[in-house]
């Protein structure tokens, strides 16, 4: 893979990024203090991972918060709008990244009804619920881009565990939605990474037994990145080079799946 230069997209910018304390948010949240934002760090528990993420941003010549918030709950997500708000006075940039993969489930078998209802609360109703919240603030102040981290699981589909897809799916619907409601001043899109080597991932037991070596051998690019590496491409979509794409699905993943029209 090579090197990339990167450019200040977003000096000047203010970004929160959910789940940002591991994995792909983290990348995320860096990466838009490489590009100049000044970046709120979100986090539900893993609040040491949330600040080793702010000292990333700082290392990066840039400044944060940490903001924290269960997003399965609404008066959770206000008063994380109103602690954004309050430090920042605007939001320009929100990712919606946090979301639950039951990667504990290694089959459909597996499903139980607290695997079910974890993955709805976070993934469809914690992403509409931000997307509604923090949107309804951007609308009001004038501007604004929402990226919903989506998957390309929604293209195959999930044997092994079809509640992460069905939430998925379901983001398409809210991403849609809201950008239409809150057009033509906030754009809302949805960014679809392929598999990444995140820490969760590799930990996987499917991932250690072989599922590796056999996606490589289907993807075109020739590897799984690690997550840092599609972390711009996400933020793309909410740069002004992107302006006139609002509910939008974009794939970045090495060309596994190759999606038509």
């Amino acid at each position: 893979m090579a090197d990339t230069q990167i450019f200040p997209r977003f000096a000047g910018k203010t970004v929160l990024v959910t789940g940002a304390g591991t994995g792909f948010g983290a990348e995320i949240a860096v990466r838009a203090a490489q590009e100049g934002a000044q970046v709120a760090v979100h986090y539900n528990s893993s609040r040491a991972g949330a600040e080793k993420t702010l000292e990333r941003i700082r290392e990066a010549g840039s400044d944060g918060i940490l903001v924290q918030a269960n997003i399965g709950s609404w008066d959770q997500i206000k008063a994380m709008a109103d602690a954004v708000w309050e430090a920042f006075g605007t939001l320009d940039v929100l990712v919606n990244n946090v979301g639950d993969v039951s990667s504990e489930q290694m089959s459909w078998r597996e499903l139980t009804q607290e695997s079910l209802d974890a993955v709805i609360d976070i993934d469809v109703k914690g992403t509409l619920l931000m997307t509604h919240e923090f949107g309804e603030r951007m609308l009001e102040q004038g501007h604004g881009n929402i990226v919903n981290v989506g998957s390309t699981v929604i293209v195959r589909g999930s044997p092994r565990a079809p509640q992460y897809a069905a939430a998925k799916y379901g983001i398409l619907g809210i991403t849609k939605s809201y950008a239409k409601a809150f057009a033509p001043a906030v754009r809302v899109n949805t960014f679809a990474p392929g598999f990444m080597e995140t820490e969760r991932l590799l930990q996987r037991e499917d991932w250690k037994s072989g599922r590796r070596e056999v996606l490589i051998s289907q993807t075109p690019m020739g590897h799984i990145p690690p997550p840092e590496f599609v972390a711009g491409t996400c933020l793309w979509l909410a740069t002004d080079e992107a302006a006139h794409l609002t509910g939008g699905y974009m794939l970045a993943d090495g060309g596994f799946n190759m999606v038509g029209a």
